[in-house]
């Protein structure tokens, strides 16, 4: 039922916008933001892909790659560390449907030796509330990290400690968890974590991403760190196997731009993979921060925003899905200082998203609508066919005489114009708007049920 009404809900967002070429002015203003916020930071390069319309319109680099590349590419492997964990997500969905596993099997099944093994779940790795504890908090590479490691001595070291808290009732960031998690997909996969994901990921999808411990060598970007307010140096990288199934990959900002159009198309995976992975995991006490299976859903400015981060030695990244208006931005830069990889990220979205409310062409019909309803109710007119049962409870005829009699007095609507996107609430669309008179401002704020011939569940006016 709850994906059902998931289902339901998305049907209630406007249509995105068909797929649309970056202007000159905003191809300009991108490379204005990316190369002044370079300049600002000190980060030495960065990858930027923008997907608009379900569609790649932007695929350029910045910046110096390494000592050897004094100019950085677009088809460069950068490393995308925790953006790689909702491809593990993506692969155990798989195995699920193939019935080889459930997300809510006992970690027992699997890995008996792990501490708490037979009450924590494959779904509590995945989401960070297994209560492992998280080999690598740390914002630098500790000294253990100059020797090679295997995925059994993380779990010997780290996941056979007692655990933090009781799985499912607190959320504690665990890269442990997804190295457990990528064991038990090898075990149930019946074959190595690398092959799995070429064969059933990056080939469906056309992309070429090498592991990570590949991608130290002179022909690829190189990671900066910085000390303090000291010169920007290139930092040593952790030895082979510390970011095994937590975070793996190197990939090309383009390439990571295909798993976003995938997960946008609802290809590759069912739909009800891609919605449970986007999904909230609630803790015991049933509240959320928002982290699912690999990534994290937020609402931004009324907009609906699926992504990540991924932080290796040398290397930061953030990958960002605005899922209703199939747009995504991905930031990949050289440098684990300064965040320039959020910066990014902050003007490309301003300067590429459709501006909310009354600007956006999607929201003309409905907003038209509106205005023409609310002038129907300040001349008297009441169509009860444009309202639900419960709205015509509402207006009943001393609600309807206040409503003509108090705003016939203000003269005509001078503006109208919404003040925010619209957002889901109790299965209706809110929208809210700004309404103009003549020496006075009011609010409108709406339900309606989906689409744009929904009738309104509310439309009620107050004070501004």
């Amino acid at each position: 039922m709850k994906r059902l009404v998931l289902a339901i809900a998305l049907l209630t967002l406007p249509a995105a916008a068909p797929a649309q070429d970056l202007t000159a002015e905003e191809a300009a203003a991108i490379d204005r933001s990316v190369t002044e916020i370079l300049d600002q930071t000190g980060v030495p390069s960065a990858q930027v892909a923008v997907v608009r319309g379900g569609r790649l319109v932007l695929d350029r680099a910045w910046g110096k790659a390494s000592e050897k590349i004094p100019r950085s590419r677009a088809d460069l492997p950068y490393q995308i560390a925790s953006n790689s964990k909702q491809f593990l997500a993506a692969l155990l969905l798989m195995l699920e449907n193939d019935g080889k596993l459930s997300l809510d099997d006992p970690v027992s099944r699997w890995l008996p030796e792990v501490t708490g093994a037979e009450r924590i779940t494959v779904r509590q790795l995945l989401s960070h509330t297994a209560g492992l504890q998280d080999y690598w908090p740390q914002d630098y590479s500790f000294a253990a990290m100059e020797q090679p490691v295997a995925p059994d001595q993380i779990v010997a070291r780290w996941a056979m400690k007692p655990l933090d808290y009781e799985p499912g009732t607190r959320w504690q960031y665990s890269n442990t968890g997804y190295v457990v998690a990528g064991l038990i997909a090898e075990k149930a996969g019946g074959a190595p974590l690398w092959q799995q994901f070429d064969e059933r990921i990056f080939k469906p999808l056309g992309i070429r991403p090498y592991p990570i411990d590949e991608t130290s060598g002179p022909a690829f970007p190189q990671g900066y760190r910085r000390y303090a307010l000291g010169p920007v140096r290139p930092a040593r990288p952790a030895a082979a196997g510390w970011l095994w199934a937590a975070g793996e990959l190197s990939m090309s900002a383009a390439e990571l731009a295909e798993w976003n159009i995938a997960r946008m198309e609802r290809s590759l995976l069912p739909r009800e993979d891609w919605e449970e992975m986007e999904r909230p995991v609630r803790l015991a006490d049933g509240t959320s921060n928002g982290y699912g299976l690999g990534v994290s859903t937020r609402m931004a400015n009324g907009r609906r925003v699926i992504d990540h981060g991924g932080a290796s030695v040398g290397f930061l990244s953030q990958n960002s899905i605005w899922i209703d208006d199939k747009l995504a931005i991905v930031v990949l830069t050289n440098g684990d200082f300064g965040g320039a990889q959020d910066s990014i990220t902050a003007k490309v979205a301003d300067i590429v998203l459709p501006k909310a409310g009354s600007n956006d062409p999607r929201e003309a019909p409905r907003t038209d609508d509106a205005r023409a309803t609310l002038e129907a109710l300040i001349a008297g007119r009441f169509d009860a066919a444009r309202f639900t049962a419960n709205a015509q409870y509402f207006f009943t005829p001393e609600a309807l005489g206040d409503y003509a009699s108090s705003l016939s007095a203000l003269g005509p609507i001078t503006g109208f114009e919404a003040t925010r996107a619209p957002r889901l609430r109790g299965g209706f669309v809110n929208r809210n708007y700004r309404v103009s008179f003549a020496g006075k401002r009011l609010v409108l704020v709406t339900y309606a049920e989906p689409g744009e011939e929904g009738r309104w569940e509310q439309f009620m006016v107050m004070p501004n």
